[in-house]
Parts: C-alpha cells; sequence; structure tokens
C-alpha cells in the first residue's frame, strides 16, 4: 500500500470520527433524556413514584443539568423538589468507566420526609429487595475488600471538590414533632468547605458551625462539627436518650492497597460529650474528652482493627485489637469467628479512676487512689465451635491503695449498715445489717449444712476466689450463645452482694461495669472480710415475697429457727434462692414438693458429702418428703393454688441471673 492509499485511509477515520462525535455532541441531550426517562420509568413503576423535570440537558461535554426536579410518591407528600443542579464531570475518567465529579452547583433542594397518622412518603425506601433484579451473591463468592473499594471508589467520585450549594432544606415530620435543617449556603473551594447549619426541632432552635475538607484525589475526608452544648436532634424522640456535645472531628483516609485489601485510617474526637439513656445509666453521662484513632484493614473474608487504633476516655488510653472474619471452609457453611483484645502495661491507677466519666459510676464518683495497674481482655469466639471459646480478663495491681473513698464508703458492709430491699424498682424495705435488727442471725449460729447448701447452690468457691470465677463466666457466655439469650449470669456472691448493697437495680451497661470495679476493689483491698460478706448475705438474699434473710426465711417456710433447721430443709432453702418468689411452683397441689427436685436434692447432697458435712449413708437417704411446709408459707401456699397452679421450673442444674 503506497502512502497515497495511506492518507486516504487516515483521512476518512478521521472523518468518520469527526462525525461520529459531531452526532454525539448534537445528540447528546436526547441520549441523556433517553436514558434518564428509562431509569426514571423503572423506578417510578417499581415504587409508585411520580418523578418529573422541566429541564434536562448537557452544558458543553463535561456539565449535566437539571431543572425543576421533584419526587412525589403516589398519593403522599412530596419527597422531594430541586430548582436547579448543574454537576461537571471528569470527562476521561468517565470513558474510564468511573464517575468523577469535578464541580457541584445546587439552589433550592428540599428533602421532606412526612410521617402522619401511621403513613409516611418515605415507606417506598424500606420495601424488601427484588430477587429477580438484585439476585444474592453466593457466600463463597463475597469479597468484602471488594465490596468496600467498590463503595469508596463511588464515594470519593461523587465527592467534588469544588461547589456551591444555596439553600438546603431537609425537613422531618412524624405527626405533631418534627426536625428541620436548613443549609443557607455551603461553598467549596479547592476541597475546603465552611458553612452554618440551622436547625429546629419542635420549640430548640440550634445553630451548628461545620468546616472540613472533601480531597477525591487523595481519597480524604475531614470534617468538625461544633456548637456550644450541640443537642442532637430527633435522637430524643426516637431513643428516649440525649446526646450532647461542644465539639465532635472526623476523619478518614484510604490508604493505597492492591485491590486484595481495603486500608482505612482515622479518627474520631469528641468533647464536652453529655448522653443520657435509661439503658445505660439514671444519670447523664459526662466525658470531657473522648478519642477513637482507627487502622482497620479489610480482607475478602475478614475485617480487623489493628492494635495501633487507639481509644481515649479522658486521659486514659489503650490499644484495641478487633477482628471478625468469616472464612470458606470447604464442603460447609462459613460460620463466624470474632476475636477482641486488649492489653494494657503498668500505669498508674489514678489515670483509671480519675478518667471515669461522671454519671456513669456513681458510687467511684471522687476516688482516690495510688499504685499502678495492667489490664489483659481477650475473647475468642468461633462459631462454628462454641465449646472453645476463650475467655481472659484480669486486672493487675502493684503497690495499689486507696487514698480516699469516693461517693460511697466501699468497706461500709464491715459494720451495720441499713439495707433497702427493692420490688420492681421501687424500695419496700429497709433494715439494719447487724445486732439491732431481731431478725439478725450472726454467721456461727447458721447451721453448717446450710452454708455449705447455699454456697454449692450459688458459688462454691466463694472463700478461695477473688471475686470472679472466669470459668463459670465463660461457661455461661457459651451457654448464652448457645441459647442466643441471657440465660446465665455466672454470677459469684461477691458479684451479687456489690449489685444488692451498692448499686440500683436499674439494668443497664453502666451497672455491670460499676459491679466489676467495686468487686475488684472490696476484694483485692480486703475491705470486707468473707466471712462478714457471707454474714451479709445470708441475712439480705430474698427468700420470698418480702422475706429476706435467713432468719425470716425458716420462720416463714418452717415456723423453726435456723439452727432446727433439718438436712432436707437446708437444701430446700438454698433451691430457691434463684427464683424465691416462685417457690410454690415447687410444690405439688396438695403440699408436697414436685419430683422433679428430686434431682437437684441428689446434687446438693453427693456435694455436701463430698464436702464431708454429712456420710454417703446421709446422703442416700435425703428425702423430699421430709420437706412439710409449716408457718405462714403454708397459709400463702393454699391461697395460691386455689388460684392457679405455677410453672414448675426444672433445678437439677441451678442457674441464677445473680439478683436476689
Amino acid at each position: 500500500m503506497n502512502k497515497k492509499h495511506v492518507k486516504v485511509a487516515a483521512a476518512s477515520i478521521l472523518l468518520l470520527f469527526l462525525l461520529v462525535a459531531a452526532v454525539a455532541f448534537l445528540s447528546r441531550g436526547n441520549l441523556l433524556r433517553h436514558v434518564a426517562g428509562k431509569h426514571m420509568a423503572r423506578l417510578e413503576q417499581r415504587y409508585g413514584l411520580d418523578i418529573g423535570y422541566e429541564k434536562l440537558h448537557m452544558k458543553g461535554l463535561r456539565t449535566i443539568a437539571v431543572e425543576g426536579l421533584t419526587v412525589v410518591p403516589a398519593g403522599r407528600d412530596t419527597l422531594l423538589s430541586l430548582q436547579s443542579l448543574d454537576v461537571r464531570i471528569g470527562l476521561w475518567a468517565l470513558l474510564g468507566g468511573n464517575i468523577n465529579v469535578r464541580h457541584v452547583g445546587m439552589d433550592e433542594l428540599s428533602l421532606r420526609f412526612i410521617k402522619q397518622d401511621g403513613k409516611a412518603n418515605y415507606d417506598f425506601l424500606f420495601l424488601p429487595s427484588s430477587k429477580d433484579s438484585q439476585p444474592e451473591v453466593p457466600k463463597a463468592e463475597r469479597n468484602y475488600a471488594r465490596r468496600v473499594n467498590t463503595l469508596l471508589d463511588l464515594l470519593f467520585g461523587l465527592l467534588p471538590g469544588n461547589g456551591e450549594l444555596n439553600n438546603l432544606h431537609i425537613y422531618e415530620r412524624n405527626d405533631s414533632n418534627f426536625v428541620a435543617f436548613h443549609i443557607p449556603q455551603l461553598h467549596i473551594s479547592d476541597r475546603h468547605f465552611q458553612s452554618q447549619m440551622l436547625i429546629q426541632e419542635d420549640s430548640l432552635r440550634q445553630q451548628w458551625n461545620i468546616s472540613g475538607e472533601l480531597n477525591p484525589s487523595d481519597r480524604r475526608l475531614h470534617a468538625t462539627l461544633t456548637a456550644p452544648q450541640l443537642t442532637v436532634p430527633y435522637i430524643r424522640r426516637r431513643f428516649g436518650a440525649e446526646v450532647q456535645f461542644d465539639s465532635l472531628t472526623c476523619r478518614l483516609s484510604q490508604e493505597k492497597s492492591d485491590n486484595s485489601l481495603a486500608c482505612l485510617v482515622g479518627e474520631a474526637e469528641v468533647r464536652g460529650l453529655h448522653i443520657y439513656h435509661k439503658r445505660l445509666s439514671t444519670d447523664k453521662i459526662n466525658l470531657d474528652h473522648g478519642q477513637l484513632r482507627f487502622h482497620v484493614d479489610v480482607a475478602p473474608q475478614s475485617v480487623e482493627l489493628d492494635s495501633a487504633s487507639l481509644v481515649r476516655f479522658n486521659t486514659l488510653t489503650f490499644h484495641p485489637y478487633m477482628r471478625i472474619e468469616h472464612p470458606q471452609q470447604s464442603g460447609a457453611e462459613p460460620t463466624w469467628h470474632f476475636t477482641a483484645s486488649v492489653d494494657k502495661p503498668w500505669f498508674p491507677a489514678e489515670e483509671l479512676f480519675s478518667s471515669l466519666p461522671k454519671g456513669l459510676f456513681e458510687n467511684l464518683e471522687g476516688i482516690r487512689t495510688e499504685g499502678e495497674l495492667a489490664y489483659h481482655f481477650l475473647l475468642d469466639v468461633d462459631f462454628a465451635q462454641l465449646d472453645s471459646l476463650r475467655l481472659e480478663s484480669e486486672l493487675k495491681s502493684r503497690n495499689f491503695r486507696i487514698r480516699q473513698f469516693g461517693h460511697t464508703p466501699l468497706n461500709k458492709m464491715s459494720d451495720e449498715f441499713e439495707y433497702t430491699a427493692y420490688e420492681d424498682g421501687r424500695p419496700v424495705r429497709t433494715f439494719p445489717v447487724g445486732p439491732s435488727w431481731e431478725h439478725f442471725t450472726p454467721l456461727a449460729e447458721v447451721p453448717d449444712l446450710l452454708q455449705m447448701s447455699v454456697m454449692q447452690s450459688e458459688d462454691g468457691a466463694f472463700f478461695y476466689h477473688h471475686g470472679f470465677l472466669p470459668d463459670a463466666l465463660r461457661e455461661a457466655l457459651i451457654h448464652d450463645l448457645k441459647v442466643r439469650k441471657f440465660a446465665r449470669g455466672g454470677s459469684t456472691i461477691s458479684m451479687q452482694l456489690v449489685k444488692n448493697v451498692f448499686l440500683t437495680r436499674n439494668k443497664n451497661i453502666a451497672r455491670k461495669l460499676e459491679e466489676a470495679l467495686i468487686v475488684w476493689l472490696i476484694e483485692g483491698q480486703h475491705l470486707t472480710s468473707k466471712e462478714r460478706m457471707y454474714e451479709v448475705y445470708l441475712n439480705i438474699a430474698e427468700w420470698g415475697p418480702l422475706i429476706y434473710g435467713i432468719h425470716e426465711a425458716a420462720d416463714f417456710y418452717f415456723d423453726k429457727r435456723p439452727s432446727q433447721l433439718s438436712l432436707e430443709e437446708c437444701i430446700f432453702l438454698a433451691s430457691i434462692i434463684p427464683k424465691p418468689k416462685h417457690y410454690k411452683s415447687s410444690f405439688t397441689p396438695d403440699g408436697h414438693l414436685r419430683d422433679s427436685q428430686e434431682g437437684y436434692f441428689r446434687l446438693i447432697a453427693e456435694r455436701l458429702t463430698k464436702k464431708g458435712l454429712i456420710s454417703e449413708e446421709q446422703a442416700a437417704k435425703v428425702d423430699i418428703a421430709n420437706v412439710t411446709l409449716r408457718g405462714a408459707a403454708l397459709a400463702s401456699f393454699h391461697a395460691q393454688t386455689e388460684e392457679g397452679e405455677e410453672e414448675v421450673p426444672d433445678q437439677t442444674e441451678t442457674e441464677t441471673d445473680g439478683d436476689f
């Protein structure tokens, strides 16, 4: 082929390309409207929407412009209205199959979420996905790293480096309650932005200051939100909670890695935080400074929080590690594997106790300590092999002592003190735990058989452990995971005492944490002797409806003094501590113990034999028929049987939630 033919061919190809480009340029608006129309029709049909616009066209080659856009669900209020939107995109990125927004201009965007009389204009958002249009990804093909990378590509592609957004309105109303957000102007220049947001929730008005950076090219985000005592809206109405803070800063960046891994590094920092929710604490929780620096690695089948991450509560810092894995196993369904650990080497003890958020640990507020502490925690759960679960938690001390008690003297159980019993969160009785109470029974006057029966039922190692039984907690957690509910607590007598003597009856996360710390302090510092703790336990334990202490229990059930109780009566009293209000369910309508109690009695008798309190011959003669109700319990029992029988619990295996 000679040069002339080559030139002609090249000119023809160039002419054809220019012709195609010219046609594409001239018809770009029609093509845009055609593609948009197909997608809009699909959304309208699937969700029952009416989507319309006044004008949709291209400005040049890179800018998409829409005017007068509205979205109206059928028979509902308008969900979205937009006066105008100009979006300039990166042409070369688009040709490569990626979205890269360079500039956004927006005027008068209004989003209105309205719910009236149970009907909402956003109900369609919660419709289940169509299986035809959204086929399920086979579990063997699920790849968390790929999913995260895809989402981040989309996120950073949509974030503009420059833009001007004017009059953004977001309004939510549920019957008579409402929340309104208004951003008068949001200016983005050279990837940085700054604005004000006006918020009104019912009668509360606020002004928030927002600033930060959107840097898609470096895949980095940064935002700071400030206001004096900023109150997060909607939370109280939806969750019954209050959240306030002075400033919140969030940073996120994606580190470079291959496609098999997604690496995220970031930080969340809050100052002047105030939180209230009854499930957390009865009082408002105050945290002066909280911080989380995280390094997260997302692999195809796992997500890992690297131990380089840092958590701060006021002056206390530690480095957590966490890994959630969903490994693929040949020929088997994939199961979850969860691991979490914290190892904090020796640090000043005051760093922990002075950093406890105010309002979260009422009894410990103001406590002063000296010495050093070190903490180790490990939880490893393979849901395919729950019996292999590992649970380790140890707080060690070195030259530690309490210089000054805080709100509550933690040694108060050592002497006579007033105890208040609660029923459904309300105080029902207050009495002194000591010689001045006519029903008080010193430990020396409690029969050894009863002491050991109760211990073997509740906490057989009470006099040997330091407040906690890690193996019991581990077994309780395994059982709870197997039955998928909180069925066992793994509480020791020490934990039950602290729960009832020092803490409120509100069951929440804070109470469990405070309970553990107080137990550790009392046991580790020997603030109350084991003998006195057990004496207190036997004198305040609930043994029936408004029946407290062994003196009242022996009198209520058998019209006896504690020293007069028989072997079978001691075992029976030990059996009802976990559920004292349901003692009647242990009996038949004619007042005899049910056969289902036989196994429990044999179990405790065997344990008493091993402890040397009774002989094998005595254990063999244990007979539930020897348990006969007398006194006030007998009259109460007959009154109950006339109304109907209670459900019969199986007490072959003793379980307790740790409440009296």
